[in-house]
């Protein structure tokens, strides 16, 4: 049985466990707490980062190298394009979802949501101005690149858009406002995306975790 240890509240473990969904791969996740972690998980993560992988004595850490390593192994349906072009843009939006969306999102995520699992006062402040003046440019970008057909890459569900819907997960999480006026695409792709079942299944859990506290 392959792991991914980390909690899905990460849009990265997210990310791994939307992908091997829709390749119908069996993943069994396993949550890691905050603070310093194992000699066993630094071993599969040497700088202590989540998710975590493994699959019998194979082990890799990133959640981008995992998914790689996932499409590689179980090659249909191929979610990583093969044309050239098609895979340069999986792979930039991957990337954008890494950086530049997880950049915007983290300061409203982490005190709206991660400080009050701690028991603690998040900077709601911070949280708030990160989405007035950081995420719109992210959003707009966005808005002006879904296409028609609702997919990022070859009118179809790829990496691009495991990478990409994951973050809205955790907007959704924080009670982000995207104005549907403004960013109709936008909205209208984040809604249809986390209601795949692949999606869906994962924010379940997520959803009866968040309701304890």
């Amino acid at each position: 049985m392959m792991i991914v240890h980390g909690s899905s509240l990460s849009p990265f473990v997210r990310k791994v466990l939307v992908f091997a969904a829709e390749k119908s791969i069996a993943l069994e996740n396993v949550p890691v707490a905050p603070g310093p972690k194992s000699p066993a998980f630094l071993a599969m993560s040497p700088f202590g980062k989540i998710p975590a992988f493994e699959d019998g004595d194979y082990q890799l850490c990133d959640s981008s190298a995992i998914v790689h390593y996932l499409d590689a192994k179980h090659p249909e349906p191929a979610l990583i394009p093969v044309d050239a072009q098609a895979r340069g843009r999986a792979v930039w939006f991957d990337e954008y979802a890494d950086t530049i969306m997880f950049t915007a999102a983290a300061p409203i995520f982490f005190n709206r949501v991660v400080m009050k699992l701690m028991g603690k006062e998040g900077d709601l402040d911070a949280a708030d101005k990160a989405e007035t003046e950081a995420l719109p440019p992210v959003l707009e970008y966005l808005e002006s690149v879904i296409p028609q057909s609702g997919f990022l890459v070859e009118d179809r569900f790829t990496l691009a858009d495991a990478a990409v819907a994951s973050p809205f997960a955790n907007f959704g999480h924080a009670k982000v406002q995207i104005d549907p006026v403004r960013f109709p695409k936008v909205t209208a792709y984040a809604a249809a995306m986390l209601a795949r079942p692949s999606f869906a299944g994962v924010l379940a859990k997520e959803n009866s975790f968040l309701s304890r506290f």
